[in-house]
Formats: structure tokens, C-alpha cells, sequence
């Protein structure tokens, strides 16, 4: 997730997977492997690890409409890990301004939610291994064209929407001026005023987008690229002996090709 701390698969594959994140998700969802670790992997013996998520985040995470069943790219990533390294991964819905403060807190094992590797937040946690690297992108009205940012930012009509708190609004700020930045409770919000004609564009990163553009049935569409440099990574907190045999699942994953494969069906167009 490409957001901010606060103070102290294919598109066809996520269309049908898209329900209705604003629900309340059922407080916890395990994810249990009963086998010992993979051979050369540490074995955490079967030990749970309680995981600190949104459930309101697609495709990281979210939950399908009425069955109330979780799902996402950290369900499955998790479920991978765990079976390697034998635990237990139980999940909580944490609204994401208090995720930060509750993992400093020990409250969780780790969070998970799509989380930017930064500097300023690396001084509070501790990161595991990046498992992709995503950019920040603008979509616009599919009708638009638009090339490049820097064309786009010559235009003082063209304002540009994000969610706030985010390093998507850090992004927005960077490439445009103050003044022509909106930012808005969530994503959603923002494609709707892009929609609208309230902005002309918005700032996401391009993990987001292909959610975005698949729920909105081709009325807008990832245009050009801003940045493509943020690391997403499980956080833990500091000193957490946890990051070293997650690390080690997620090594071996990349060795066989697991991450790729995951990462495909919830990340690639």
C-alpha cells in the first residue's frame, strides 16, 4: 500500500473478483498448514502469526459481498509462506490509520495490505524482503489522450485527484502543483470525480489501477507512468524474529517461481 504514516490475475480475473469491500469483514480469518516446513526452511512449529489487514483493499485484500469471505493477493501470499515455514497465519480487519501504531504496539505479528517500503517508516518497523515493485501511474477518462505527465501538467486546467495520506498523494505533489492536487477519502472516491469532470486524472499505483479500470467497464484507463521505484514489503516490528524465516519463504519462492505465479494472478493485466 502506498501510504503515508500518520503522526505518532487479470482484469477479467478481478472483475469477477471484485465484491464489496465497504462491508464489515468478519473479524479474523485463519489460514492454518498443519505440515512441518519445507526442507532448508526454518520451521516455526506450527506457530500462529497474527497478521494486521484492511479488508478493504483489493487485490491485496478485501471481502466478497454477502458470504463475507475474505480474499486477496495477502491470503493467498500468506497462505504460501506459512505452508513453508509451517504456521499459522490468523487475520485481523484493521482500519489502516491505526495499523502503524498497532504493529509498534506489538499488537500484531506483521501487517501486511500492499505496504511502500519508505524511509521514514523503515525508522519505525522492520521490513521484510520486498515481493514487488510497483509505480505510480494516471488514469484518465478512456476517451482522453494523454502521453506523457509532463504534457499533462503543462495544461493549468488539468487537476488531479488521490487518496489522502498516501505516497500516491506525495507522487500527485511531486509532478504537480499544490493547488492542483484533490485528495479524497479513498480510491473509489477519487475515480468518481474523475468521472465527473471534477479532475482530469488520478494518481494510483498501477497495482490499484487495474482494479480501478476493471470495475468501471472501460470508461477510463491507465495512462502514463509517474514513478516505478516503491518496494512493497510485509511489515513486523523492530526486532521481530519473524522477518528472517519470511524472508527465507519468500526467497524460495522467487527461486521456484511461486511469487511470480501469485503475483500474476493478482497483479498482471
Amino acid at each position: 500500500m502506498q501510504r503515508l504514516i500518520v503522526p505518532l490475475a487479470s482484469v477479467a480475473a478481478l472483475v469477477a473478483l471484485i465484491g464489496c469491500p465497504g462491508e464489515a469483514p468478519p473479524p479474523e480469518h485463519p489460514t492454518t498448514t498443519a505440515s512441518p516446513s519445507l526442507p532448508g526452511l526454518p520451521d516455526l512449529g506450527g506457530r500462529t502469526v497474527t497478521v494486521a489487514v484492511e479488508n478493504n483493499y483489493p487485490p491485496f485484500n478485501a471481502v466478497r459481498g454477502a458470504s463475507g469471505e475474505p480474499y486477496g493477493w495477502d491470503y493467498d501470499a500468506l497462505a504460501e509462506i506459512c505452508r513453508r515455514i509451517h504456521c499459522t497465519a490468523q487475520f485481523t480487519a484493521v482500519p489502516w490509520e491505526g495499523i502503524f501504531e498497532a504493529l509498534a504496539a506489538g499488537s500484531f505479528d506483521l501487517a501486511a495490505n500492499g505496504i511502500s517500503v519508505t524511509e521514514e517508516r523503515d525508522a519505525l518497523v522492520d521490513f521484510s524482503v520486498p515481493y514487488i515493485t510497483v509505480g505510480q501511474v494516471l488514469v484518465v477518462p478512456f476517451a482522453a489522450t494523454v502521453d506523457e505527465v509532463a504534457e499533462f501538467a503543462e495544461n493549468p486546467a488539468n487537476v488531479v485527484g488521490t487518496q489522502a495520506g498516501t505516497t500516491n498523494e506525495a507522487a500527485a505533489r511531486a509532478a504537480f502543483a499544490a493547488d492542483r492536487v484533490r485528495t479524497y477519502p479513498d480510491f473509489d472516491a477519487a475515480v468518481e470525480a474523475l468521472l465527473s469532470g471534477e479532475v482530469a486524472g488520478v494518481v494510483v499505483d498501477n497495482v490499484t489501477a487495474l482494479r480501478l479500470v476493471a470495475a468501471r467497464g472501460g470508461r477510463i484507463k491507465i495512462g502514463p507512468q509517474l514513478t516505478s521505484d516503491e518496494p512493497l514489503a510485509f511489515a513486523f516490528p523492530p526486532g521481530s524474529e519473524l522477518v528472517a524465516p519470511f524472508n527465507a519463504a519468500l526467497e524460495s519462492m522467487k527461486r521456484d517461481g511461486t511469487l511470480d505465479a501469485i503475483n500474476n494472478r493478482w497483479f498482471r493485466p
